[in-house]
């Protein structure tokens, strides 16, 4: 079942490597990640492919540590017409610095992707969507350092992260600022997640598409889908020592996600989340 035809949702990219996953920051130290190979330039040529072949548009949230190694990669997202936006510099969770830390990150993100695309960076998600009731001082920092959005709650009750009762739909956070949602479906009491990352890995491919069309037809509203694109790398290295949970949330469907990618880019109409959210330009 499609979506309406005259719905586009915003397909965004979060630019990180496997071995910068909050989920095994326990097992791999931030000082050996030089010493590791980046498998992140090929994956992110692999969706730029089916986003071409599909004639889509999206929002690539994009780490600095990355763009400051792989420059010519964020410019070829650029080129190809889509929006690049900040990740931060280091994959720090907000809620794991000090305001200073965390405004410091995203300035620094924010110049180097800017210096690389001659292009205004008008966009931040935090790493683990860790902006929540526990750090709203985070939200003055993003307005600070001169975003115009947010993409950083997600309104889901989760053990790492999450803001159940935050709105659904996007909502100016502070003056000048607007905060966009990852995308779920009020299903009685509860937000259902229907945004992507391990959802869509761990759900039958059928229910993801569901949940999204239920906010396109029953809402009448475009949705907000994730993914990255270590997700897609079924090849990556297994990390040692893993904890059960982290390793099944990480490594479950990788094999599958690919081709669920190119189904749903067919099934749904796409585009930049500056495009694709009218609130985002009046924010300006």
């Amino acid at each position: 079942m499609n979506a309406p035809a005259d719905i586009r949702n915003a397909f965004t990219v979060d630019v990180e490597d496997y071995f910068q996953v909050s989920a095994l920051a326990p097992y791999i130290d931030r000082s050996r990640w030089d010493a590791i190979e980046c498998r992140v330039e090929r994956n992110v040529d692999r969706i730029l492919g089916l986003l071409a072949d599909s004639g889509n548009r999206a929002t690539f949230f994009t780490l600095g540590w990355i763009a400051e190694r792989h420059p010519d990669m964020v410019r070829r997202i650029a080129a190809a017409g889509h929006e690049i936006a900040s990740h931060g510099t280091a994959h720090l969770r907000a809620t794991d610095q000090t305001p200073a830390e965390f405004l410091d990150d995203i300035t620094r993100a924010k110049k180097v992707l800017e210096d690389i695309t001659g292009v205004e960076v008008r966009g931040y998600r935090a790493p683990s969507f860790s902006i929540g009731h526990t750090n709203p001082w985070a939200l003055d920092c993003v307005a600070q350092a001169g975003y115009r959005y947010s993409s950083s709650i997600y309104p889901v009750k989760h053990d790492h992260y999450g803001m159940p009762d935050a709105p659904r739909f996007p909502f100016a956070s502070r003056d000048g600022l607007m905060e966009v949602p990852v995308t779920t479906v009020r299903v009685g009491s509860r937000n259902l997640p229907a945004g992507g990352g391990g959802y869509f890995r761990l759900l039958p491919y059928a229910t993801s598409r569901w949940l999204l069309s239920q906010v396109n037809k029953r809402d009448r509203k475009p949705a907000m889908f994730y993914c990255h694109p270590w997700e897609i790398d079924a090849d990556q290295p297994r990390v040692p020592g893993v904890d059960p949970k982290s390793r099944f949330r990480h490594y479950i469907n990788l094999h599958r996600t690919e081709g669920r990618l190119a189904r749903l880019m067919r099934d749904f109409r796409w585009g930049r989340m500056d495009e694709v959210f009218p609130e985002i330009a009046r924010a300006a």
